[in-house]
């Protein structure tokens, strides 16, 4: 019986071991870089929580649950309509240079890992506008925005500079990780569509300039800290690949481009204003990301540095030049991180590339060739997203009215309150400021009625 079973064993063994098949060295780098560009997709995905965060903190309490629904709806919305159509615009064969023709709903695509990592990216292109339109622009609206931009708008800039057949590739223009691509689209469209809302009310009064501070900066700062975390994922998954020899040095270029410019913005306020402003040193932060983003992977770690102490004092001029000269109302700064400090790190490619840079012997040809795609990114941002705000302008206002943005867009679009356990406990109340119910005074309303009628 012993003997018997033993043969068994053998036999069933032997087939084990025909059926099973070695890994080859080819197989487990696909494998590893499969799970790189996946851990780096999760780190974008989480850069949305920094997002709220930031928009919420740095804008006041009424309004905080709007910004958050705005960010969950944002990224919701783009995943889908990305993988419709805005992926086949993007990547599909290319139709003249400019547009994708094919690969709607992912037909005939098998690198689904690339799709979910660009899909976090065209997120964040336009959640950009949230913080830009805070505090004033209707929910309905907003999200025509969106659809505009992950469907058509957003995807053809990424055709032209990242498919690989896009006129502005031919041309030779550089954005490794998207200064331009998705920072630069996303904040062309803020200004456009805030060049239709206008400034928040009591922002302005004459040529004075009012602050509205926003109303909880530790949970803005501690949006900044899961940005900067996301960003290593951010840009470190624009490999594409678990490449030893670039992977660390494209995180080395962003984590020092971002201490110099967080280190720039805080001294130079204290040279200009005689304090060290905590908001505007920590959007240099972000400003220090942006900026090297383009230039990440071909800029040296010396470069990075200088790229982001620029970086820090353009942030802090552009906001305040936007501020207290244009007298465009942006609530978070969004604009002058993602657009002015994107436009610098676009350019800054062409004076730091070590390969083809201005400062390394190589002329201003790859600098001539960054500012033709910034202009013609700005251009096609600019006329789509105002063409569209237009159209939607005509048929019903894109701003709630002045009642409700007094009272917060919290009550106005969602009949509830971000911190209504705070104004429970001090007022001593249960009915909600100015008489308005909230989600559970309504339930419970319609649950008494309910009884009523069947009694």
């Amino acid at each position: 019986m012993l003997k018997k079973s033993a043969i068994l064993f053998i036999i069933v063994l032997s087939f084990t071991s025909t059926a099973y098949a070695a890994p080859t060295t080819e197989s487990l780098q696909l494998s590893i870089d499969l799970v790189w560009v996946m851990v780096a997709a999760f780190l974008v995905f989480f850069m949305h929580a920094g997002f709220a965060m930031v928009e919420s903190g740095f804008t006041r309490a009424k309004n905080s649950l709007n910004i958050l629904m705005k960010n969950f709806i944002t990224i919701s919305a783009a995943a889908i309509l990305f993988f419709i159509v805005g992926y086949g615009i993007m990547f599909g064969t290319s139709a003249g240079s400019f547009i994708g023709s094919d690969g709607f709903m992912l037909s005939g695509v098998e690198d689904i890992g690339f799709f979910i990592f660009q899909a976090m990216f065209v997120a964040t292109c336009a959640t950009i506008i949230s913080g830009a339109v805070a505090e004033r622009m209707k929910l309905g609206s907003y999200v025509l925005i969106v659809i505009a931009m992950t469907a058509v708008i957003y995807p053809v800039v990424g055709h032209w500079i990242w498919q690989g057949d896009g006129w502005l590739t031919a041309l030779g223009f550089s954005d490794f990780a998207g200064s331009t691509v998705v920072h630069l689209t996303g904040a062309v469209g803020a200004l456009t569509v805030v060049l239709f809302l206008g400034p928040r009310i009591g922002k302005y009064s004459g040529k004075k300039v009012n602050v509205i501070p926003g109303h909880n900066i530790p949970i803005g700062a501690l949006g900044v800290f899961i940005l900067w975390l996301g960003w290593f994922g951010f840009n470190g998954g624009s490999t594409l690949a678990a490449d030893p020899s670039l992977v660390p040095m494209v995180i080395g270029t962003t984590v020092l481009s971002t201490s110099g410019a967080l280190l720039a913005s805080a001294l130079y306020t204290k040279i200009r204003f005689k304090r060290v402003d905590a908001s505007l040193s920590l959007n240099g932060v972000l400003g220090g990301l942006v900026g090297i983003t383009a230039g990440c992977a071909e800029i040296s770690l010396g470069g990075s540095i200088i790229v982001g102490l620029i970086s820090g004092v353009l942030l802090v001029e552009g906001i305040r030049f936007l501020d207290t000269k244009l007298k465009i109302d942006d609530p978070v700064g969004a604009i002058t991180v993602h657009g002015i400090c994107g436009i610098w790190g676009t350019l800054a490619v062409g004076l730091f590339s070590t390969s083809s840079g201005l400062f390394y012997g190589n002329g201003i040809t790859q600098l001539g060739i960054q500012a033709i795609g910034v202009i013609a990114v700005i251009a096609w941002t600019m006329i789509t997203v105002g063409a569209f705000t237009f159209i939607i302008s005509r048929v019903s206002p894109i701003r709630v009215s002045e009642e409700e943005e007094i009272s917060g867009l919290d009550f106005a679009e969602h009949g509830s309150n971000a911190y209504e356990l705070k104004e429970t406990l001090l007022t001593n109340e249960t009915t909600p400021v100015e008489g308005k119910l909230a989600l559970a005074d309504r339930l419970n309303n319609l649950s008494a009625a309910t009884e009523k009628k069947l009694s």
